[in-house]
């Protein structure tokens, strides 16, 4: 049975290190890349996807870093749930259909290269480590679920509170900027549903 050269049974630890530093290398460029793009790119749906590759990379470097955990959190608050709310957002502030054609527009396939391009590295990157399964081989010290918390809840339990009372004040904020009422300037002015 053949084994790619990537991938091999007979690498020593330093060698597996070399090539998740080399991977790690790899994705911050792409990071970076992506991180830029979203910079400069026009158009916001443009620029959504490249933050999905950006956030993807990210979690990966986390990966590398050996922070399972935080990396599976990235991509399922950022890259999930926070991408979600950006392009329902990106939907709700265009209406109409001039702006549907528009969009029609923007999503062309050309626009899918660049992303796909680099989440196709990666992939590879990923694949990669997880072949090679670092942990066991390299002695790295990886941070589980039950250290996160215990951390979260000793050490950082007021940086905890004070991101949830910033995310509470957020969300009131949003919504007092999204529900505007109609000003009356006089009461004649006024219209009723009768």
């Amino acid at each position: 049975m053949k084994t790619s050269p990537l991938i091999s049974e007979a690498l020593s630890p330093e060698k597996i290190m070399e090539k998740i530093d080399i991977l790690f290398y790899i994705t911050s460029a792409v990071a970076v890349i992506s991180t830029i793009m979203v910079i400069t790119r026009y158009h916001a749906v443009h620029a959504l996807l490249y933050l999905v590759v950006s956030f993807l990379s990210i979690a990966l470097i986390f990966y590398f870093a050996g922070a399972p955990f935080i990396a599976a959190l990235e991509v399922i608050i950022y890259a999930g749930a926070i991408m979600v709310l950006f392009i329902f957002v990106v939907m709700m502030l265009n209406l109409g259909p001039r702006t549907m054609e528009q969009e029609r527009g923007w999503t062309t396939p050309a626009i899918w290269i660049g992303p796909s391009i680099l989440s196709a590295v990666l992939l590879v990157a990923f694949m990669t480590v997880l072949m090679n399964n670092p942990a066991e081989d390299t002695g790295l010290n990886l941070v589980g679920v039950q250290e996160v918390g215990i951390s979260l809840f000793t050490e950082y339990l007021l940086a905890v509170e004070l991101t949830g009372l910033l995310l509470m004040a957020a969300i009131i904020g949003a919504y007092h900027l999204g529900s505007r009422e109609k000003k009356i300037y006089h009461r004649y002015l006024e219209k009723t549903d009768q």
